[in-house]
């Protein structure tokens, strides 16, 4: 039976990490980089994807450059997150419009080639544990891209979102806020669905996230955006 790509991350083993760049010298600073962390470990390196992904089947997070032998890795980036792929778009070109299309394709995460061993670290933790992290680059962005068309979201809406980035589960969520789960589920979506309707659809919870910082609906600080994940756990769904 093959292995389950998405399964859950304990702090019983390391995280596994595939790391696909086409520049041996990057492979190999992102490697002693992440070899500093106990609770990482590197099983694949290469150019290729699919090659790397063979080689470590049961990687947890995917480290991607989005640049591959001269062209643009959107579509890999779509294919991985489909067949249930964490991948992380580590890459060089930081444009606004480049990073949410890398979230818009499936990325889990964000981050910039110039962002230094502890960012790079922290992002492929919170990656392993489901949890959202945004880098300074991917925020800078974000916080300073305005745009026309923005959804207006209820207080609950708001509320929910904000303690669901935090990495609650939608079930610590409900009781939090003291409603049912489904109900959790109903203001997640219709803050989807808005967001759909204006044009700019967020089909992923780090989509979703960096929507509601470009719009001001969350604040960097009020998920802890510059903070190093320091521990993880359990995912939450």
């Amino acid at each position: 039976m093959d292995a389950d790509p998405v399964a859950p991350v304990t702090g019983e083993r390391p995280v596994g990490v595939a790391i696909v760049d086409d520049h041996p010298v990057v492979v190999e600073g992102v490697r002693a980089w992440l070899a500093t962390e106990p609770r990482l470990t590197v099983l694949a390196t290469g150019d290729d994807p699919d090659e790397v992904l063979r080689a470590a089947p049961t990687a947890d997070v995917v480290l991607l450059d989005l640049r591959l032998h001269g062209r643009m890795a959107l579509d890999k980036v779509a294919e991985l997150s489909a067949a249930g792929r964490r991948v992380v778009v580590y890459s060089e070109h930081t444009d606004p419009e480049t990073m949410l299309a890398a979230l818009d394709a499936g990325a889990v995460a964000f981050l910039a080639k110039h962002e230094g061993r502890e960012h790079c670290v922290a992002t492929v933790l919170a990656a392993a544990s489901d949890r959202p992290y945004v880098p300074p680059a991917l925020a800078g962005a974000i916080v300073g891209d305005a745009r026309p068309d923005r959804p207006v979201l209820s207080d609950k809406e708001r509320e929910a979102l904000l303690l669901w980035f935090q990495s609650m589960s939608k079930a610590s969520v409900a009781r939090r806020m003291r409603i049912s789960e489904h109900t959790v589920k109903q203001y997640v979506d219709r803050a989807r669905i808005k967001y759909t309707r204006a044009g700019r659809p967020a089909a992923t919870k780090a989509a979703l996230l960096a929507r509601a910082i470009e719009d001001g609906l969350i604040r960097p600080e009020e998920i802890g955006i510059y903070r190093s994940q320091a521990s993880y756990d359990r995912p939450t769904p």
